[in-house]
Parts: structure tokens; C-alpha cells; sequence
């Protein structure tokens, strides 16, 4: 008796409602308890990746995540979601409306209740009509969230800032109405007295509506920075090619790239991008790959090669045949490998979240124990229920509101002054835990720039000679090689001499009469056809450069081989000072890179790196850190390049060089502005030292509730100590977080040599 495994189907559902990484996790039980179905819910892009039976509905599904009280929303047709991408809206206006209204509302509130000058008669009414809608309308999204987490048995910060501050909304209300808060001339002294009192003449609008408006303020931050999420696929998508020009017969016409079908012969010319996958039907030239592949060389392609869509041509003037086109192409299969990177990479959940989890019930339970005790000793109902309240209104958390955005506030302007971009309180979580970090090899160790790096002159002949012949040869040329050798050359020996009868050898090299000499730059092949092979001495130097990865590029002149030039992608000076940095913060740094083996070691070994993984293709490097994670590995990975972007994106943190594509910084967690790999030792000294700022914060700020809770719980809860304790509280937060302004960096504030005034600029900044 044979079974047949049933047919199963992918779909990706966008997610709304959720508040916490608890909520997603929610969402994913809920759906699991469908046969067949499997699902990962991602918190930060708000989208859920569901494996499930072919034969079942995906209008299920959806029933299912909104009977967990959440929306949810079927991918849209390609024709509507083109067109909803090219008028996103911003998710985050609602957030910050309510925000700016709370703000507005909220000020004069806690105005009023702090400063008893400013309490003329019927304050308390002014003060109840301004923090009413902070309460009901701006807090709604807390509110709304409790009601889901009480649903689910679950409490997080949304059932403590809900709890607490209705608490106090209703409480003042039934003082104002049903109480002695609400007669004409009643004032809140400023007495730091404990004694027993009767609640009804007591209100504490500013606090429901300062911790509304302080949280909310929180929220906003985070959730733009959330809001990047998505940007990775957009930057992805908009770096191919927009249009092409199609051989039809003999005419050229100009089309979309979207229009392109497969078997289509399209034109390539220098300096263009390739708009699709193809073979090259006519022509060679040289293609810069290094954006996809990682290769530092410029390739040479000729016909009946294939190419990649996105890549540059470099050199002479292409026909090529399209071969895949739209979502099958490498660069369309790159973007899904983001976007599935960035699906399957869990949130981490706030540690506020964590602690709200166990803080809520204690709170509740004590409230209730607090009721009954009072009823069960004959106090009466006013003074039981006054008691009780105030428990729920002092473990309102004022502070807990402001610990982590004031802490990610100052941890991240200190961070941009010093050249480095921090996304979200998520990233910060990473940090603390990774203890590998894997370095792409070209354009974050390396600069990404072909360079002159020797000359080797054969007996006789002046290397500077031998380098002003070569650069002017080279001077005529497009190829990236030859455009490094002729900046080296003018580096080093100045102007260059008038070029004559240049003539370009496809695949070979270049021949020019410069000053009279007929000069050969290019292949040692290019020589041998007009019979001018290199000596031994210059072979030696050739076959030592190949060894070290290096590009050898000999020269002739006058019937002879007289030099052999060495260009290679350059070290740049400050990566084995980084790599010694990140090893005394406890990291393991891997070098990974799509180059050949042979260059990769030998940059490995000037660097000082142990672990070397070379000839890595784009959607393998995401395979590579998949499996250091399943070794137990936390994993950060720098990188620059569109072919490290998924890798950026699966890496529990992706730092991305601010000098590369906006790609990988879209994918990454950090950003180097300056393109420095030492700043990747700041970044993660100064991401650890915010997360402990965070962590230093939110432990005080419950410290103070907890201390409190017995006064409240004993009745002798006096307001002004309740709203001076609330202050102080809230102003030790925001103290601790600024002294985060004085993070230092370990970065010399030198210029680095060579360096530009415009790359110097960071340097300075430091010293703020």
C-alpha cells in the first residue's frame, strides 16, 4: 500500500495588529493547528510565509489569523501591487498623529498638576477635557492590544500601560464626579507627606495622559525604523537596467526592460548596464560583476558567454540574447533570497515585553489582595477601593515609557556624529550576543578598486620610464585595468606623453606609438603574436604575482619585453587593525568572499584572519551563514555588495559599508558611513553599551514601581509623592541615557592616509 505525500502551496500574507514578537509567535500557533499548514511569522516585516495543503483555501488562513484578533491580507495581483508600490503610503502617519495630538493635549495636564500656581479654579475640568482624548483616542492602539493579549491568556507592556493608565483615567473620573476633586478652588499641594487619605479628592490625569504620550513617542521611533523593511527589495528591484535597446532587423528600438521577452537580442554598449540574463552573440568586452559575484577582477566575456542582468559593461559594444527574463533572472532570484531571509529571521522580543509578562499578574494579583484585605478589615469600600486603585496607577510605568527610546535616541545620534547608523532597539539585542563575525572581502576588507600595486622592470630599464610608456597606452583605454594602471602611472610620474595609431586588441591588450616607440601593454599572449615573449626574470615576476591573485600585465617596447606591471584589488590600511578590534571583543572573524581561493588566502593572511571560505556564489553565502548559525554560532556579517545583501539580511546582525550599494545597507542592521571597517568595533562597543543603558533603565524605572507598591498597597499613597517619584524616575532615565553623548570611538581622529578632505569629515566629528 503506497502513500502519496499531498501537494502543498506557498503563500505570503501581510499581517497587521501585531505589537510585540509574542503576538507572532501567537499568529503562528494559531495557523499550525491547521492540518498541514507550517508557518513563520516575522514581526519586523509583518508578513507570514505559510506552507499549506494545495486543496485548501487561503481565505482560511486569513479567518484564522483574524480569529487570533489579528488582520490579515492576501498578496495582492502583480498589476495592483506595481501600482501600490509607486505610491507607497507611509504606515507610521496614524502613529504619528496621535503622537503630536497626545503631545499637544498632554503638556498643559501635566503643567497643571505639577505646578500648584498654575491651579486657578476648575482646573481639574480643563485638565479632564484636554487628557480625555489621550486617554481613550491616543492610547486606543494599547488598549485594543490588551483586549488581545486578555483574549490569549497573555500580558505584555500594552496590558500594564492600558491597566494603568484607565486606572487613572477612571479613577479621576469618579473624584471628579462622585468625589470632593471636583468642587470649585481644589488644589494638589505640593506636601511630600504619607499618611492615610480618602481617594476621591485625588486625580491623576497626568499620568494617564504623560504615559500615553511618552509611550507613544517610543512606538513611533521604533516603527520607523521598522518601516526600512521592505526597502531592501525596492533598492533590489530598481538596480537593473530601466530600458534596453532591442534589435528588430536592422533598427535599434527602445523598450521597458519589463518588456523583454526571451530569445530577444539586445545591444549592449560600454558603460551600460546588462538588462537581462543573455549570451553574448557578438562582440567581447570586459564586465564589472563585482556588485553580484564578489569577483574584484573585471571579466572577460565574449561570444557564447553567458552575463547577468545588472552587471556593467565595461568595455566594447555587445549583442547579447535574452535568456531569462523578469522574476527568473539572478538578480529577481536575489531579491527573493532577501526577502526570505528577512521573513525567516525571528524578532527578538522586547525586553520590556519579557518583564511586563511577569510584573502584569503580580500587579493584578496584588491589587485584588489589596481590595480584599481592606474589605475583610472593615476599612469600608471607599478606602478599599482607593487602595486598590492606587496600586494599578502607581505600577503605571511613566519611566518604562521613556527607557528605551531616550536610550536609543542618544545611542543613535552619538552613533550617526561617529558615522554609524543603528536601525532599532532589535539590532541592539544582537550585539550583545554575537560572538562571529563574517567579512566580505571586496569593498569591506579590500577597497573594491582595481590599483597599481608594482612594477618590475627587466635589467636596464628605468621602472618610471617603463610606467609613463604603459600608463599613456593604457590612458586611451576603457577597461578597468588599464584605467588603474594609467592612475598609478600618473600618481607616480605625472603627466603622461600623446598617444598615436592606439588601437584596442580585443580580449588581449592595447598597441599605441607613444614618443616615437611602437609600445605592446596587455596578456603575455599579445606579445608572443609579434614575437616579444617575456625573459625568465619577468615570467618569475608574473607566475609570483598569479600565485597571490594579482592581474600581471606586461609591457613592450621597441622589439622587446621590457616591464611586467602587477594590479590587484588593494588591502585597505585599516582592515588589520579593525579584525585585531573585533577579536578583542570576544568575535571570531571569518573572511567570505566569491574571489578565487588564492587571492582570498593571501588577503586572509595579510589581515590576520584564520577562516577563509572563497569562491562563494551570492545565494551560497546565505547557506554559508545558515550553517554557522546551526552550529550554535550568533552571527554578524559585514559586507557592501548586492551579493552580500541576503547574507546581511540572514546574519542575526548585518553591518553594511556606507561607501557601498543601497542594497546592502537597506539589508543591514548597521551602517558604516565611512566605509571604515574599524568602525565596526565602535558600532557594536557602542550598540552593547546602549543595550545596557536600556537595560540600566528599565531596571530602575521598575524599581521604583516595586518600591512603591507597598505604599500604595497600605494606603498611605499621597499624590505628590506618587508624581514626584514618577518625575524623578523619569528624569534619572533620560539623565542615564545622555551619558551615552560620551561614548568615545577607538578611530584615530587623523585622516587616514590618503583619504580625501571629504572622507576626513567623520574623523572630525568624532571629537564631538
Amino acid at each position: 500500500m503506497s502513500t502519496e505525500t499531498s501537494p502543498t502551496a506557498e503563500i505570503e500574507l501581510a499581517i497587521g495588529g501585531m505589537t510585540c514578537a509574542s503576538c507572532a509567535a501567537r499568529v503562528e500557533r494559531r495557523l499550525g493547528k491547521l492540518d498541514g499548514v507550517t508557518a513563520t511569522v516575522n514581526y519586523a516585516t509583518e508578513k507570514a510565509k505559510i506552507s499549506y495543503p494545495a486543496g485548501l483555501d487561503p481565505k482560511e488562513l486569513v479567518e484564522q489569523v483574524e480569529a487570533a484578533g489579528y488582520t490579515a491580507e492576501l498578496p495582492l495581483p502583480p498589476r495592483e501591487s506595481e501600482v501600490d508600490e509607486t505610491a507607497p503610503e507611509d504606515p507610521t502617519k496614524p502613529l504619528r498623529d496621535r503622537l503630536i495630538v497626545s503631545a499637544v493635549l498632554s503638556v498643559p495636564v501635566i503643567a497643571l498638576a505639577m505646578a500648584p500656581a498654575l491651579q486657578f479654579t476648575y482646573w481639574q475640568w480643563i485638565s479632564l477635557t484636554l487628557a480625555a482624548p489621550v486617554v481613550v483616542w491616543g492610547a486606543w492602539p494599547f488598549h485594543k492590544a490588551a483586549w488581545t493579549n486578555l483574549r490569549h491568556g497573555a500580558a505584555t507592556m500594552d496590558t500594564l500601560i492600558s491597566m494603568g493608565t484607565l486606572a487613572a483615567f477612571l479613577w479621576s473620573l469618579y473624584a471628579l464626579l462622585f468625589g470632593t476633586a471636583g468642587v470649585p478652588g481644589m488644589t494638589h499641594p505640593f506636601e511630600l507627606t504619607i499618611q492615610r487619605m480618602s481617594g476621591d479628592g485625588n486625580i491623576y490625569l497626568e499620568v494617564a495622559a504623560g504615559v500615553t504620550t511618552f509611550i507613544l513617542a517610543g512606538r513611533y521611533f521604533e516603527a520607523r525604523s521598522k518601516r526600512r523593511a521592505g526597502a531592501a527589495l525596492r533598492a533590489l528591484l530598481e538596480l537593473g537596467a530601466k530600458d534596453v535597446a532591442v534589435l528588430r532587423g536592422d533598427r535599434e528600438v527602445r523598450i521597458p526592460t519589463d518588456q523583454l521577452a526571451v530569445g530577444d537580442r539586445f545591444v549592449v554598449r560600454p558603460g551600460e548596464k546588462i538588462a537581462t540574463d543573455g549570451v553574448i552573440e557578438e562582440g567581447s568586452s570586459a564586465v564589472d560583476a563585482s556588485m553580484l559575484t564578489g569577483e574584484s577582477v573585471p571579466v572577460e566575456v565574449g561570444a557564447g558567454d553567458s552575463v547577468v542582468g545588472a552587471t556593467v559593461n565595461a568595455g566594447g559594444r555587445l549583442v547579447v540574447r535574452a535568456t531569462r527574463v523578469g522574476s527568473d533572472t539572478q538578480l529577481a532570484q536575489m531579491a527573493k533570497l532577501v526577502e526570505d531571509a528577512q521573513n525567516g529571521k525571528a524578532a527578538v522580543q522586547r525586553l520590556a515585553d519579557r518583564i511586563s509578562a511577569v510584573f502584569v499578574p503580580i500587579v493584578i494579583a496584588l491589587a485584588i489582595g489589596t481590595l480584599g484585605f481592606w474589605l475583610g478589615s472593615g476599612a469600608g469600600a471607599a478606602a478599599a477601593f482607593t487602595a486598590a486603585v492606587a496600586v494599578l496607577i502607581i505600577a503605571c510605568p511613566c519611566a518604562l515609557g521613556l527607557a528605551t527610546p531616550t536610550a536609543l535616541l542618544v545611542g543613535t545620534g552619538r552613533g550617526a556624529q561617529m558615522g554609524i547608523l543603528i536601525k532599532g532597539p532589535e539590532v541592539l539585542e544582537s550585539t550583545r550576543r554575537i560572538d562571529t563575525i563574517v567579512l566580505d572581502k571586496t569593498g569591506t576588507v579590500t577597497s573594491g578598486q582595481m590599483s597599481l600595486v608594482a612594477v618590475h622592470a627587466a635589467d636596464g630599464v628605468d621602472e618610471d620610464v617603463a610606467l609613463r610608456l604603459a600608463g599613456a597606452a593604457e590612458n586611451a583605454s576603457e577597461h578597468p585595468i588599464a584605467k588603474a594602471i594609467a592612475r598609478g602611472a600618473i600618481e607616480r610620474v605625472g603627466e603622461l606623453p600623446a598617444v598615436e595609431e592606439f588601437t584596442n586588441v580585443e580580449g588581449l591588450g592595447v598597441q599605441a606609438v607613444i614618443d616615437g616607440r611602437a609600445v605592446l601593454v596587455g596578456r603575455p599572449a599579445l606579445l608572443e603574436q609579434w614575437s616579444q615573449p617575456l625573459t625568465e626574470e619577468l615570467a618569475a615576476a608574473q607566475a609570483d604575482a598569479e600565485r597571490q591573485g594579482r592581474t600581471a600585465v606586461a609591457v613592450a617596447w621597441d622589439g622587446a619585453a621590457r616591464a611586467v606591471l602587477e594590479v590587484a584589488d588593494t588591502v585597505k590600511p585599516t582592515s588589520a587593525e579593525a579584525i585585531a578590534g573585533l577579536r578583542k571583543l570576544g568575535l571570531k572573524p571569518v573572511l567570505l568572499t566569491g574571489d578565487n581561493e588564492t587571492v582570498a588566502r593571501t588577503v586572509a593572511a595579510e589581515v590576520g584572519i584564520d577562516e577563509v571560505i572563497a569562491e562563494v556564489l551570492p545565494q551560497d553565502k546565505v547557506d554559508v551563514i545558515k550553517q554557522l548559525q546551526s552550529e550554535g554560532r550568533v552571527v554578524a556579517m559585514a559586507g557592501d555588495g548586492v551579493n552580500d545583501a541576503a547574507a546581511l539580511a540572514q546574519a542575526d546582525l548585518g553591518l553594511a559599508m556606507g561607501t557601498g550599494t543601497d542594497v546592502a545597507i537597506e539589508a543591514s542592521d548597521l551602517t558604516l558611513v565611512r566605509g571604515d571597517l574599524r568602525a565596526a568595533v565602535d558600532a557594536i562597543r557602542l550598540s552593547r553599551r546602549t543595550l545596557g543603558t536600556i537595560q540600566g533603565n528599565l531596571f530602575w524605572a521598575f524599581a521604583y514601581n516595586v518600591a512603591a507598591l507597598p505604599l500604595a498597597a497600605t494606603g498611605l499613597l499621597n499624590p505628590m509623592i506618587a508624581g514626584a517619584a514618577m518625575a524623578f524616575s523619569s528624569v534619572f532615565v533620560v539623565g542615564n541615557s545622555l551619558r551615552l553623548r560620551r561614548f568615545r570611538s577607538t578611530i584615530t581622529e587623523e585622516p587616514l592616509p590618503g583619504a580625501t578632505e571629504r572622507e576626513a569629515v567623520p574623523a572630525a566629528a568624532l571629537r564631538g
